[in-house]
């Protein structure tokens, strides 16, 4: 990979990001504004790739993630990637995801998410793999998985309940509920909350009071604030394996056509669906055509 030096700077070429080292902080910037800082297939390649540089340099202190612009975050997966995907091909997104959180939490620095307007659905996933979370006052959280046929899987489901607790994690999830900075902070989604024109500044003396502590303590304790929830590793798993299943199914399209054309998604006529498909089985049933031809009563 491509890269050059300054005095105290680091950095390096990537398509879908930015990436630089600057006075022992590593900063990775989605930067895909036009799409609210969606990722696609090779955004979380180059993110992967970024986080992974790190580990070279033990001078490095600490990374910041962050969406390029003042308007998002990141608004999650990129529909347009999303739309592609289906039971076959799905897990090459589901392992992308699931690498990118691993290498967040493996890391032995902490990372901070600097969250600016729109975090949702995955976008909100990678706040999560974090180790602190600051957000702006213009900052907007959420899982929209609900809403558009897709599962958060691949760390909301795991991390959400025990960050908020099981009663408002099931409400954000199921009920695809947002959560402004302010409230989140005060529900413990978010560390801080502070005014946008702040946020840098701010990010910066949590970066500027880690380098004055132990990195060999910072690494240890990482790791041992990791270990519960490093057991999850099996509902990753299963979790991605759900997901695959929900990959190019007709709610997932329907949920994703629906958003990108700007409508309310008809999920109902699935559930009718449904329901007339059942109506049949369980007739079935009563006319005992759940058994061999031969075997089922006579019609009197």
């Amino acid at each position: 990979m491509a890269g050059s030096k300054t005095k105290g700077v680091k950095k390096s070429n990537y398509k879908d990001i930015l990436f630089e080292v600057k006075d022992q902080v590593a900063w990775i910037t989605i930067n895909r504004p036009r799409v609210l800082n969606c990722f696609r297939e090779q955004t979380l390649d180059e993110m992967i790739h970024a986080f992974k540089s790190t580990r070279e340099d033990p001078s490095i202190v600490c990374a910041v993630v962050t969406g390029s612009g003042t308007k998002s975050f990141s608004a999650g997966g990129d529909f347009f990637a999303m739309k592609r995907l289906n039971f076959n091909n799905g897990y090459m997104w589901n392992d992308r995801m699931l690498g990118l959180a691993m290498t967040i939490r493996g890391l032995p620095i902490p990372v901070i998410a600097m969250v600016n307007g729109w975090c949702m659905g995955g976008g909100h996933e990678l706040a999560l793999w974090c180790d602190l979370v600051i957000a702006s006052e213009n900052a907007v959280l959420g899982q929209t998985g609900a809403k558009v046929g897709a599962c958060p899987t691949v760390g909301a489901t795991q991390y959400i309940p025990r960050i908020i607790g099981e009663r408002l994690a099931r409400e954000m999830i199921f009920c695809a509920r947002r959560f402004g900075a302010k409230e989140a902070a005060e529900v413990g989604l978010i560390n801080k909350c502070v005014p946008q024109k702040d946020l840098v500044s701010e990010t910066l003396k949590w970066c500027e009071t880690m380098k004055g502590h132990s990195a060999l303590t910072i690494r240890m304790t990482k790791k041992s604030l990791n270990f519960e929830s490093d057991n999850l590793y099996s509902s990753w798993q299963q979790g991605m394996e759900l997901l695959a299943h929900v990959w190019g199914s007709e709610e997932a399209k329907e949920g994703m056509d629906a958003f990108l054309a700007g409508r309310k998604p008809d999920f109902q006529k699935f559930r009718l669906r449904d329901k007339k498909m059942m109506a049949q089985y369980l007739e079935g049933c009563e006319k005992d055509l759940n058994s061999p031809p031969s075997m089922r009563a006579k019609k009197r």
